[in-house]
């Protein structure tokens, strides 16, 4: 039977709140899902609350406010905080999509975490609505 984890998407005000409305969706009140993209992408695979046969979909009500909050600026404050982390191999990447998000341009927050949630190994599906 397939399972179904709602996401308000009208509640997400930024990437900390997707990771609390995530974890509650699939785990319950105070519900742990990753707050990564990293760990989302290997929650998604199972064992973290899904079913094991990956019977399930995520529903994301009110995805263009998920979008909006989720936008370039969003991205450019997660970027912003990775960069003094960044191992140094990786830094040049990571100040490049910090200015394409400044200036508007790129992939956004919520379009890495739909594209992990569609073009992940995880066995789920998404429905936006």
């Amino acid at each position: 039977m397939t399972v179904t984890y709602v996401i308000e998407g009208s509640g997400i005000t930024g990437l900390d709140s997707f990771w609390d409305a995530i974890g509650e969706a699939v785990n319950g009140p105070g519900g742990y899902f990753g707050r990564s993209l990293d760990a989302f992408a290997d929650c998604l695979g199972g064992g973290f609350g899904t079913p094991p046969d990956g019977d399930f979909v995520i529903e994301w009500r009110d995805h263009a406010a998920s979008a909006r909050a989720l936008g370039h600026e969003e991205t450019a404050r997660r970027l912003e905080r990775l960069l003094p982390r960044a191992h140094p191999t990786n830094r040049a990447r990571v100040e490049g999509e910090l200015a394409e998000a400044r200036a508007g341009r790129g992939p956004t927050l919520f379009d890495d975490l739909v594209g992990i949630i569609t073009e992940g190994t995880g066995p789920g599906t998404l429905r936006l609505v």
